[in-house]
């Protein structure tokens, strides 16, 4: 019998050394135990069977064996199983269907792993679901900007569709944060879309503000656009307003806190009722708020990666129409009402 262990020792250590796999040499053995029983069956009493030892201690072995083969199995088999559960798991900062939805991103450069994470910790509040909300939202989805809200008080009317590409014929009637938000939504399932149907007041956009990192706003009216202007520079928040009208649109990045000028730096005072009109009084050009909410997008991608040089401290231009664009430098104003106790 001790012939025999030493035999399935000799086989094990044997075939470690030329290569064999644990499977062929816990065949072989296998192979060796099946011989022994059979030899039990088989031989007469005496000589060789007496050597070979009980018959119930090699079928007890073998049922041993078989039990240990069986289980490991079973192991196995049940870790093949949990392996999708296993891979559906954040991986990090990101689950794995991120990874390949931002891998282009994180083949650039100039954000990567790093910057991709700072956009999934981001929370950016855009004001206007319109024509540049439209583009906004939709890029920052899709570029995964962690948390993403809305703020209009309008429903999408069919007069919208000619431009606000977030919509559909579909939704029309529909307060235009919630179509926002489904598009979004369908869009990039990993951001979190918080929708805000309501207009803004001085108040009310002070206590929305504090809850985000950076704030975007594309509304069309210069009431709006001036209070957004002093929350966002009191709080000390980054703001990236864009305006369009007819095949004209200008973009800008606003932080005064960190030494660019404000909105009311630039543009001091409001202009007269009429001097200025709305889109809806002198019309637009389909996908100039593409165009310019495009690049508002991108200035947030930059602003919140660090990538590249933003518009802090420049306005840019762009006519549609002759296809040009022009970037001029601004500066702060020392006696701005909103923003000159930063600069004294």
């Amino acid at each position: 019998m001790l012939a025999v262990f030493a035999a399935f020792a000799a086989v094990w250590i044997i075939g470690g050394i030329m290569g064999a796999s644990t499977r062929a040499r816990g065949g072989m053995i296998v192979v060796i135990w099946a011989l022994v029983v059979l030899s039990l069956l088989i031989l007469p009493d005496g000589g060789l069977r007496a050597g070979l030892g009980d018959l119930r201690l090699w079928l007890v072995l073998g049922g041993v064996a078989a039990l240990t083969l069986a289980y490991r199995r079973g192991l196995g088999a049940l870790r093949e199983r949990a392996k999708p559960m296993e891979e559906a798991k954040p991986q990090g900062t990101f689950r794995e269907a991120e990874l390949n939805r931002y891998a282009r991103h994180i083949l650039l450069r100039e954000i990567g792993g790093p910057g991709q994470k700072r956009l999934k910790a981001a929370k950016v509040l855009v004001i206007g679901a319109g024509g540049l909300g439209s583009p906004v939202c939709l890029y920052l989805a899709a570029a995964g900007v962690g948390v993403i809200g809305v703020v209009d008080d309008d429903t999408v009317d069919s007069s919208n569709l000619q431009r606000q590409i977030i919509h559909r014929d579909q939704g029309i009637g529909m307060p235009k944060v919630h179509s926002a938000a489904e598009a979004m939504r369908a869009l990039n399932p990993f951001v979190e879309v918080r929708p805000y149907q309501r207009r803004l007041d001085e108040d009310s956009a002070a206590a929305l503000f504090a809850e985000y990192d950076l704030i975007l706003d594309g509304t069309d009216n210069f009431d709006t656009r001036y209070m957004v202007n002093r929350v966002a520079a009191r709080l000390g928040k980054p703001l990236i307003a864009g305006a369009i009208t007819q095949w004209e649109g200008q973009i800008s990045l606003y932080d005064p806190a960190r030494g660019t000028p404000c909105y009311q730096c630039v543009f001091p005072e409001r202009p007269a009722p009429g001097m200025v009109p709305t889109c809806a009084e002198a019309g637009v050009a389909a996908p100039l708020p593409g165009v310019i909410g495009s690049i508002m997008a991108m200035e947030a991608v930059k602003h919140l990666t660090g990538a590249g040089q933003t518009l802090a401290g420049r306005l840019m231009i762009h006519d549609a129409l002759y296809t040009e664009t022009r970037v001029i430098s601004i500066k702060p104003r020392p006696d701005c009402p909103v923003c000159g106790n930063l600069h004294s």
